[in-house]
Parts: structure tokens; sequence; C-alpha cells
């Protein structure tokens, strides 16, 4: 086997997730979206709501809010279990936004806004619970 190909082999090829908050309904939490102090600023410089990173700008792949996106964050409740991705794009089969996906059907039990599902006002874990902790959001 030719040097280079071992040498790759050592090589770890890290796909580290970049933190961008918890989507949450709570404003008292350093770490919500709804905190427009914390992660919820529009000057915070991974937050999904600053228009100029590419989390949050409208023309950047990797956005949340970029219709056509088609890398945009991930969503993974505390335990670490994936929850979809926070995205506009309506064609994204793992999109929140895609009335036929299993995220984003509002009939789905996985979809964030559904109140008898994932979206439970009551449950600790929601996004929408306006005392609770809500879903991890990571970005590439």
């Amino acid at each position: 086997m030719p040097l280079f190909l071992l040498l790759l082999l050592l090589i770890p090829l890290s796909t580290s997730a970049k933190d961008l908050g918890e989507l949450s309904a709570n404003p008292y939490q350093q770490n919500s979206t709804a905190n427009p102090y914390g992660a919820g600023s529009p000057f915070a410089p991974n937050g999904i709501n600053n228009s100029f990173n590419p989390y949050g700008s409208p023309f950047s792949n990797q956005s949340a809010k970029n219709p056509f996106a088609t890398d945009a964050p991930r969503l993974y409740d505390q335990q670490g279990t994936y929850r979809g991705k926070l995205s506009t794009n309506p064609y994204d089969p793992d999109s929140t936004s895609n009335p036929y996906g299993r995220y984003g059907s509002p009939f789905s039990p996985d979809y964030i806004n559904n109140p008898y599902g994932a979206g439970s006002p009551y449950d600790s874990e929601s996004p929408t619970n306006p005392y609770g902790r809500g879903l991890r959001i990571e970005g590439q």
C-alpha cells in the first residue's frame, strides 16, 4: 500500500458540529433562540437570527432561513435523538417546513409544533414550552 494512502488513514476526518443554541420559547435561558440577549440576538456570531453569518443568511446553503438550503442546521433533543433540520425548505424530506415529511407534517408525532407530540407545551424538551430547555441546534 502506498505511503500516502496510509497517511490518509491516519488523519482523522473531523466533522465537528457547531453549537448554534437551543430552539426554545424560553426567553430567560441564555442559550435559547428566544433570548434577545443570548443565542437569539441578531448579533450572535453563530446565531440563526444573525443574517450576516452562514446560519442565518437568506442566501447561505447552511442557513435556517434559506428556502433552498440543503445543509440546514440540525435539531437534536437532550438525549441526542435527531429531530430534523431547522429549515424553511419545503422540499427537503427532513425539513421542519416540509408539510409531508416526518418532521414537518402537522400530523406527525415528531413535528416540533404538534401539541400532542414533540411540540407538547408540557414537555421540558419541547421548543414551545416557555419554561423548558428546547432542542439543541447544530450547524456543520
